[in-house]
């Protein structure tokens, strides 16, 4: 819901840093395997109880998913990095809420798998949509240039990084707010299956 509006703001200084880091020789996939390191040690980090620390490395690695599409619009786009970035996106976005179940498996383990069914639910609609999207030839810019059809929803990245600090900073609130989240992250999917239909319901496969 918000990536649209954060995207005028966080654009400009993104594409600036990206510019400096692809006359330096770093490349796009080079930046993005290294967010997704980065975002793989904070859920470690939040798995063993050091949540702010995790807090830190999160929005880092979030700060440097960003960047490898700059650094790619600065060099060349290619379709290996586009597929690269969304699949380092959705082993990110489960293995944070999966560390908070490994810190306490009895306390988060069922609010914790709800919210990680949640996210495999949306990402299904999300990756489908862009399918059908493709077949039809539509294309938007409104999240940014990208190499998927992003459709928008309710919780988009700017709300899910949010919600991932929230758990930082109040993880003992884990299971109230996995399950607004999750709550919010279903009515997306079903909102974007909806919208499919609508939209390509009565059109024949060719």
């Amino acid at each position: 819901m918000l990536d649209g509006q954060m995207r005028k703001w966080i654009d400009p200084p993104l594409n600036f840093v990206g510019r400096q880091l692809a006359r330096a020789g770093i490349s796009a996939n080079g930046v993005t395997l290294a967010g997704l390191v980065i975002g793989l040690i904070s859920a470690v980090t939040v798995a063993m109880g050091y949540f702010y620390a995790g807090l830190i490395l999160m929005l880092l690695s979030r700060v440097m998913d960003g960047l490898d599409g700059a650094v790619a619009r600065a060099t060349q786009k290619t379709d290996f990095g586009g597929y690269f970035d969304i699949t380092a996106d959705f082993l990110f976005y489960g293995a944070f809420p999966l560390a908070f179940i490994i810190f306490d498996p009895a306390q988060n383990g069922v609010w914790g798998a709800v919210l990680l069914v949640s996210f495999y639910f949306n990402g299904g609609t999300f990756l489908g949509y862009a399918i059908l999207a493709e077949k039809h030839k539509l294309t938007t810019t409104k999240r940014g240039a990208k190499s998927l059809y992003f459709s928008t929803g309710l919780t988009e990245g700017t709300e899910t990084i949010a919600f991932f600090a929230a758990l930082c900073i109040w993880p003992q609130y884990f299971n109230v707010l996995a399950g607004l989240f999750a709550a919010a992250v279903f009515y997306t999917a079903i909102a974007r299956m909806l919208l499919a239909y609508q939209e390509y319901g009565n059109k024949i496969t060719e």
